[in-house]
């Protein structure tokens, strides 16, 4: 009896210490994904978000629907970083993230999301370009949504994967739903 109570107690100990463990880096992550995409020939598709955020929510479910869930797959290794968290869960961001986007000028809310290629070359990001004629140049579009947002989205993926302009079309009329 006396060596269960102490099997238990153990392994309640252990599985809370585990619980509590600190979440990867930014830098470990990034490394990460890019040592996968190296293998795979893929690029890195980084999305920084947190777990209140609406937006953030909707551009993974755009990403994840059935109709397009496996363009993303076979063209980028995708990866999370958790940043602006609630004060409670605070716990939740990977040290560094907010750094590195700022590093990347993405100060203009969530998501915001960056692509490199498979040896950390940033490729392209969520800041709107300079031709942007809805009079936001340089800001965060986040998850893309108006026909001007997924247009430019649609041109980056272009230029950043090997997807056709039929899987194109596809993934443009997922991210036009609201």
């Amino acid at each position: 009896m006396k060596a269960t109570l102490i099997i238990l107690l153990s392994l309640f100990l252990s599985s809370g210490m585990m619980a509590q463990e600190t979440p990867k880096t930014a830098d470990q992550i990034l490394n990460d994904a890019c040592k996968q995409a190296t293998k795979e020939k893929k690029n890195v598709f980084i999305i920084f978000h947190a777990s209140w955020c609406k937006w953030c929510h909707a551009m993974d479910s755009a990403m994840n629907a059935p109709a397009c869930k496996a363009f993303f797959n076979h063209n980028y290794v995708v990866a999370h970083l958790v940043v602006l968290e609630s004060a409670n869960k605070k716990n939740l961001e990977n040290p560094g993230a907010m750094e590195m986007m700022k590093k990347y000028k993405g100060g203009g809310g969530i998501p915001f999301w960056l692509i490199f290629d498979a040896k950390g070359k940033l490729l392209a990001d969520a800041n709107r370009p300079a031709t942007d004629s809805e009079g936001k140049i340089g800001e965060n579009m986040g998850c893309p949504s108006s026909e001007k947002e997924v247009g430019y989205f649609i041109e980056i993926l272009k230029k950043t994967s090997l997807l056709k302009d039929h899987d194109l079309a596809i993934i443009a009329e997922r991210f036009k739903k609201k």
